[in-house]
């Protein structure tokens, strides 16, 4: 039986780059110019840090990755940041000597350069005694199969616990567990963190079933390819020593910049949306809802956010009190719709108070539209990978919506596209898809082109 128990932890890339962050400032506070030890300097050099990091991929030390790489990643890092330090006293301090500062970035860059080898492998010593591991499984039975195998075992340092093989071909080894049906409920009863899976011996059929399997549950999926598949377009080739694994290009928003600049984004424009917008614009439909119809003036429901976690998405109520809100969506010439709420839906003013969410933090400005739970029930199974959608927050807007894909579902085909949309949103996220999401949806509405629905 496998311990539950894992000794993985996704707080140590954001550990190292505050580490990272605190040597720099440190040094420059204890080095430096007193002159230049303000939130100007701080800020540049924290923005400047932090952007070539993310360029340059940095902070993308995995536990195969070899330390001739760790040595690429210094030098293209401190080659581009040594640019944008020395650049600061040229733009802001019309041609200041540079020369004293010199001692400050040559002590930061070998602080750090001592810090990353130390904890690069400090980590694999910590990972020798046990600690620190992911549970692998292997799909399929061939040589290419049992040379990761055995590489797992060899390399304890790299923190992978083999746990065994599976094919649907009967193998007399030790390390055989059953068939690849075996192995997906194996996966799952005995918490498996990656699936390595050889394109050889599995059948593509096979391997498709196991990569959507991999995405519900999220688990690690990576291949071991024969050579022709190696410059697939769809994955990276990474090597573990000199055995060539395929693994899946990292998501939009499986990286932590992805977040924060999301987040940021979506406090600030919705800042600014309840301040010079909902702060005189609510007072006013507040008074037009309640002299057209009783109730309240907010209307809550509960929706499935990230993860499914369930939260109250707020609206201006456009409907007469009844108690099919949470069973029934609203549909064309829908009798429960008032005068103002026709008007409200048809302009998109029913869900300005969505914003609210956003601050608080359970929505997004733009993404995946949040549907009814009893909609969710029914779509989770009759549509494919609808679950993807609650991988990130739910939004305001999203491209469905301004690709025509809104309101009302009439036929299976409407839910399946606009599933498909923000499928392709998730895997293809970027601040300027963003930015025309929300300017397309201004246009729309403008336009008199949303639907009421």
């Amino acid at each position: 039986m496998i311990l539950k128990i894992k000794k993985y932890s996704k707080l140590i890339r954001p550990l190292i780059i505050l580490f990272d962050l605190l040597i720099i400032n440190s040094i420059i506070f204890s080095l430096s110019d007193s002159n230049y030890w303000n939130m100007q300097f701080i800020f540049y050099i924290i923005f400047f840090w932090l952007s070539i990091a993310y360029y340059t991929k940095f902070y993308n030390v995995y536990r195969y990755t070899h330390v001739l790489k760790l040595i690429t990643l210094l030098f293209s890092q401190f080659f581009v940041f040594l640019l944008a330090f020395f650049a600061y006293f040229t733009i802001f301090e019309e041609g200041v000597i540079v020369s004293k500062q010199s001692n400050v970035v040559f002590s930061f860059m070998a602080t750090i350069t001592s810090f990353k080898f130390f904890f690069f492998f400090l980590l694999k010593k910590y990972r020798l005694k046990g600690n620190n591991y992911r549970n692998v499984v292997v799909f399929g039975g061939s040589k290419s199969a049992q040379n990761v195998a055995a590489l797992f075992l060899k390399r304890k340092d790299l923190g992978y616990r083999f746990c065994g093989f599976f094919s649907d071909k009967q193998s007399s080894s030790k390390s055989f567990l059953g068939s690849i049906k075996d192995g997906l409920e194996y996966t799952k009863k005995e918490n498996i963190d990656e699936i390595y899976c050889e394109i050889n011996s599995v059948l593509s059929l096979k391997l498709k079933e196991i990569r959507k399997f991999c995405n519900e549950n999220k688990i690690e999926f990576s291949l071991i390819p024969e050579n022709k598949a190696i410059y697939s377009k769809d994955f990276i080739l990474e090597h573990y020593g000199t055995i060539p694994v395929l693994k899946p290009k990292q998501l939009p928003f499986e990286r932590i910049e992805t977040h924060i600049l999301k987040r940021s984004f979506d406090v600030l424009f919705s800042l600014f949306v309840c301040i010079f917008l909902l702060s005189w614009l609510l007072p006013i439909l507040w008074v037009i809802v309640k002299v057209n119809s009783k109730g309240d003036f907010f209307f809550k429901q509960k929706r499935d956010g990230i993860n499914g976690q369930q939260f109250y998405c707020y609206k201006i109520r456009s409907m007469k009190a009844n108690h099919l809100s949470d069973l029934v969506s609203a549909s064309k010439n829908d009798d429960r719709v008032t005068s103002v709420g026709m008007f409200l839906r048809k302009t998109s003013l029913d869900e300005l108070p969505q914003f609210f969410n956003v601050l608080i933090g359970n929505m997004s400005v733009v993404g995946p539209r949040p549907h009814m739970n009893i909609q969710t029930e029914k779509y989770l199974k009759e549509i494919d990978n609808y679950l993807m959608r609650n991988s990130v927050k739910p939004g305001i807007t999203g491209l469905a919506q301004v690709s025509g894909y809104r309101g009302e579902v009439k036929k299976k085909s409407d839910i399946e596209n606009r599933v498909r949309l923000d499928i392709f949103y998730i895997e293809n996220w970027s601040f300027f898809l963003d930015v025309k999401i929300i300017s397309q949806t201004a246009l729309n509405i403008i336009k008199g082109q949303e639907s009421a629905y």
